[in-house]
């Protein structure tokens, strides 16, 4: 099938090659002319292991390409995607930023000729695919064309022949559109994996003719048993934000035994695993540390509480999962302190700046969080080490932080080292190296990767999260 993806960052450009890969035809579309001749050379925006050498081959084979052209994106293309951004909104940051996603609507029906298919591939409240087709609707009456969109229970194909005249398109003056919310389930880090061998494919759609546009899409993933699942659109779009708002109340469940443990004289890791034995509740998103950051759990759960009031209803649990997260990502201040109670002319050596591993992205991250505070805390040398981000964070924070080209070289005189992203290249620790650079010998573990009686056997004070 021919599919256009709108946007080239993490979303459309995983979700456009992963499409290519699995044999379909794929565009991606872009404003950004430089992005996209970058993309025409190999040449990829973002950190995600594995994505190079698809997009390569995928070139090479003749089933990707990149442009900026909006209208061939639209008109010789069966099947368009939305994948655009969803910020936060510029004036109330606890809402999502729509604007680019009814931009993608205006583009589609400026150039709609004939039958297609928007689909909302973007993380979107809840009301977003009902007001696409607005947009889209209006954008036609502009140009004088009248648009049918399918209702539920409207049957147009029979043996794969139209049966409804009303998409025969034999008056050019109307054409046929579907709206479809297919929301993302994609892990930075993970994505292609999450893609091509996904736990389940949520489609939000209202017509009989749209679902088998997406059946066609979806085909090649059958071969792999994956729970391709068809529900209306609202419900689609709940889905998606229900999900990370479950999986962020999980963490700051958890991070919450974790502090009440340490208290009470418990040990997390243990705690943890005899809870997540439990298969009603599971071992994933167990681990305990110093809170969640990234592009999605914490802007999907302002949106969704947002949402909420919207519709008249105030989450009780949400903004709780958020307070509590808040607080988690300066614990590592917080223990520090408790050893080097003035950080004023200190040195602090920081492993780890992406929210999570595998990913370049710091949004949210714990790490902005903690060098903010440590500057205000007046503390003299920050020096910083991650294996990819370092350019973003510099970005940032300019000249006031001392850059490591490694993990090491971050440390030379040193009162004190915080882990926070749990990197597998800090898993183990070369001690006779640390004893060489650091001045200090204390160890905070944001991320609960070292081991405790390790680290003291070393001679160094361990602080961990929930021990």
């Amino acid at each position: 099938m021919k599919i256009s993806i709108f946007w080239t960052w993490y979303v459309g450009l995983v979700t456009g090659t992963c499409l290519a890969e699995v044999g379909h035809k794929v565009m991606c579309i872009d404003i950004d002319a430089t992005k996209i001749a970058q993309l025409k050379q190999g040449i990829i925006p973002i950190y995600e292991p594995g994505l190079k050498e698809l997009v390569l081959r995928n070139i090479k084979e003749g089933r990707l390409q990149f442009t900026t052209d909006a209208k061939e994106g639209v008109q010789f293309w069966t099947a368009i995607f939305s994948a655009v951004g969803t910020p936060p909104d510029k004036k109330n940051h606890n809402k999502a930023d729509l604007t680019y996603v009814y931009e993608v609507a205006k583009t589609f029906a400026k150039y709609l000729s004939n039958y297609k298919v928007f689909i909302n591939k973007s993380t979107v409240p809840v009301g977003t695919g009902k007001k696409c087709k607005e947009v889209i609707q209006e954008e036609l009456k502009k140009r004088g064309v009248s648009s049918t969109i399918i209702t539920a229970n409207a049957k147009i194909y029979e043996n794969d022949n139209v049966i409804d005249p009303r998409f025969k398109h034999e008056d050019d003056n109307i054409v046929g559109f579907d709206v479809v919310s297919n929301p993302e389930f994609l892990r930075e880090g993970t994505a292609i994996k999450d893609f091509m061998v996904p736990d389940r494919i949520v489609i939000g759609v209202e017509s009989e003719r749209a679902k088998k546009v997406l059946q066609e899409i979806y085909k090649p993933f059958e071969c792999s048993y994956v729970g391709i699942m068809y529900t209306d659109i609202a419900s689609a779009e709940i889905i998606k934000y229900a999900a990370n708002a479950f999986l962020a109340t999980k963490l700051s469940f958890i991070n919450e035994i974790a502090n009440f443990a340490e208290l009470a004289g418990g040990n997390i890791k243990e705690i943890s695993q005899g809870i997540g034995s439990d298969p009603r509740i599971g071992n994933k998103f167990l681990h305990a540390g110093i809170g969640y950051g990234g592009s999605c759990f914490p802007k999907d759960i302002k949106a969704l509480i947002e949402t909420g009031k919207e519709y008249g209803y105030n989450f009780k649990i949400l903004p709780q999962t958020e307070a509590v997260n808040t607080e988690q990502k300066l614990k590592v201040i917080e223990k520090l302190r408790q050893h080097l109670p003035q950080l004023q002319g200190k040195h602090i050596a920081i492993w780890g700046l992406s929210f999570k591993p595998k990913t370049d992205d710091i949004r949210e991250a714990p790490s902005l969080e903690v060098i903010q505070k440590l500057q205000e805390l007046w503390v003299q040398q920050i020096s910083v080490y991650d294996p990819v981000c370092i350019p973003l964070i510099e970005s940032i924070f300019s000249s006031t932080l001392h850059y490591g080209d490694n993990s090491y070289n971050t440390l030379d005189g040193a009162d004190a080292l915080i882990i926070l992203t749990e990197w597998n290249e800090f898993r183990l620790i070369d001690y006779t190296l640390l004893k060489q650079k650091m001045y200090g010998n204390i160890i905070i573990d944001g991320r609960n990767i070292l081991d405790r009686q390790e680290v003291e056997s070393e001679g160094y004070i361990y602080e961990g999260i929930g021990k």
